[in-house]
Order: C-alpha cells, then structure tokens, then sequence
C-alpha cells in the first residue's frame, strides 16, 4: 500500500517510516523539520533513504500532491512534550489541533479513507483507580499542598481513602491534565467527527512512554527517559520527582511502529475512529527507570527531589489486551533489555529549546 506518513523523520514517525518500508509498502514521507526540533542541521540521516518531503502539514495545496495515490495515512506529526507554560497552548493548537483538521479536510477531498492516527496516554490523566468501600472512582487533580507535604498518591474523593491502581483500559473516562494532552483528545474528536461524517476508519493509537533511538535530547519537552540520560551524559545525577514510586508504562519505539505497521494493514469498521492502547502492559516505577539507566550508564545514583511537574499524574500504566485482539500486537522489547540499550542508543542531536515541532506523535 501506499502510505503517507507525517513527521516521518521525527523519533517515533521516523521508526514507524523505517518499519512500514521494511515491510514493503510504498512510502511518502513529510516533516517540517522545525529548527526548534531537529536543529539547524537539516534532515536527519535516518531520513536521507525515504525521500522526504519537507514541508508543513497545515499546507493544504502539498497535501493535495502529496495524497495522490495514497491508501492510509499515518499521522505522527505533532508538538510533543507536556507543555512548559500557559504560553505554549497557541503552538500545540497550531501544529496539533489545526494541522490535523488540514490533514483530514485534505483526505477527504483526495477520496482517502484510511487513518492511523499517533495519540497518546495523556488523554487519561489519571489512571485507573479503585476504592475498597467505592469501586472504580475518579480522583480529582492532586493538590499542591499534598505534593509540598510529600503526599503524593490521590484519595478516594468520596471518603478519602487510599485507592488501588488498575490497568487502564480504552473505555476509561477521558480526563486530558495538560495542554499537550487537551490537543492530543482534540485531534482524537477531529478524526472521530471525520470518520462519521465521512464513512471513514481510523486507528487512535494511544502511546504510553516510549523511548528508544533518536529520542530527542537536552529539551525540556523530551520524555523522561531522554532527560535521565541526558544527566548522566553530563556527569549529574538524575533528578526523580516525587518519590520515584509513580507507575508508568514503558514501551520501546520500535514496538510502537511494529503496531503501526499492524494498523496499517488492518482496517477499522467503518464510520469509527477506534482506540488502542499501545503499550507493554508492565508496570515500572519512574525510580526504576532512573536506577536501571544509571547502572547501565555507569553514572551517579538518581536523587529522589520530590515536588511534582504541572500536569503529571501519579500513576499511567495501560491494559494490552485490545490491541492483542484486535491487532495482533504483544511488545516484545523487555523493560531490561531496553533501557540497557537505550544507555548507548543514538539520540538527535540538541536542538534549541523553545516550541517543538511536528517531529513525531507522543
């Protein structure tokens, strides 16, 4: 098939372009290559073998030529990271928000029907949490004075007791925390609206934390993986808020662009948008990340800081069994052997810090 894929030479869309080429089908590959991203070096070299196409997604005329022929696109382009300040949320809802509505008005005038779309766990918020006495509730957002004192796991909001974390599945209510994550679930209803109104299917793929090669460095929107590392590359130690104890769901980036060769090939019914969880289904704490990457650095033990980043959540680990269903997919790169790995995987290159650009989904 043939197969646009935007952000192609960002670190998830890059590994979904190799991945999807490697299994023969025919490739266009588009990024804007933000200099705020990818630096002022010019196109990456693991993007030099699929031709790719610079330009910009809200361009709805090189949409137009880029769509001819096309049979899916896969849509990794987006503004990454949790956002720093109140300032960012025009860039996410430029680059986010208003460049997949292009992209879907663009799909729909070419005749093409087919969608897979990078989400991300962030449209949870909180994860999936259970009381003794209550069942399954939703805990409100963590308060500061909690987090100041050192409390840092949510109550039951009907009595306050200590709740139990589940896995999350699809189906959990939606709860987006930061403006990253308000832009992610916007570009979620955007595909949902365009595939009733036009008979289309899609897959949202939802990524837990991934990482990997090429993960972006020394930027304060980099997943947290790439700025432990980036520490113990300067000799420092890693700085783990909270208590280390958080849970999340570590998945490595060629997992995740394995699933998106299975939603490639996979269609969703029809006038649907369908979510998936893309994720190990393995529970690791932030703090174990942190120990497993500094031993297999060489470097300075993590130091536990405390305090909290406005928008995280304490607890985010995903249920795996829709996408074994209805994908076929199983991660297959262990916690272990994956972070070992990524202690001498190649990352791209620093770039300014600033605004991100439509450099891959997250």
């Amino acid at each position: 098939m043939r197969v646009l894929v935007t952000g192609a030479a960002g670190f998830i869309g890059s590994h979904v372009t190799d991945a999807l080429a490697a299994a023969g089908h025919d490739v266009v590959a588009l990024d804007f290559l933000l200099p705020q991203a990818h630096g002022a070096a010019g196109p990456p070299a693991w993007a030099e073998d699929h031709g790719l196409v610079v330009g910009d997604v809200r361009d709805a005329d090189l949409l137009a030529r880029l769509l001819r022929g096309v049979d899916v696109v896969c849509h990794q382009a987006a503004m990454v990271g949790h956002g720093v300040a109140p300032s960012d949320a025009p860039d996410y809802a430029a680059h986010n928000d208003l460049g997949t509505a292009v992209l879907l008005a663009a799909m729909h005038a070419a005749g093409v029907s087919r969608l897979v779309l990078a989400s991300s766990m962030v449209v949870y918020g909180e994860g999936r949490y259970a009381c003794f006495d209550h069942g399954v509730v939703r805990p409100g957002p963590r308060r500061a004075v909690d987090i100041a004192a050192g409390h840092f796991e949510p109550p039951c909001p009907h009595c306050g007791a200590a709740l139990e974390s589940h896995l999350v599945p699809e189906d959990a209510p939606l709860d987006p925390r930061s403006t990253y994550a308000a832009s992610k679930l916007a570009q979620e209803h955007y595909a949902a609206a365009w595939a009733r109104q036009t008979g289309g299917s899609g897959w949202a793929l939802r990524y837990h934390n991934v990482y990997g090669p090429r993960m972006p460095r020394d930027t304060p929107y980099a997943g947290v993986a790439s700025l432990f590392r980036s520490a113990l590359e300067r000799g420092q130690a890693p700085r783990v808020f909270e208590d280390g104890r958080q849970r999340r769901d570590f998945v490595h980036v060629t997992d995740v662009a394995a699933a998106n060769v299975l939603a490639v090939a996979a269609t969703a019914p029809s006038h649907t948008l369908e979510a998936v969880n893309v994720c190990s289904g393995v529970s690791h704490t932030v703090g174990e990340l942190a120990d497993e990457l500094a031993r297999a650095c060489g470097g300075p033990r993590p130091r536990v800081v405390g305090g909290a980043q406005p928008g995280d959540v304490r607890h985010v680990v995903a249920d795996p069994a829709k996408a074994g269903r209805l994908l076929g997919f199983t991660a297959r790169v262990g916690f272990a052997e994956g972070v070992t790995a990524f202690a001498t995987d190649p990352l791209r290159a620093p770039a300014s810090v600033g605004v991100t650009g439509a450099a891959g989904g997250g």
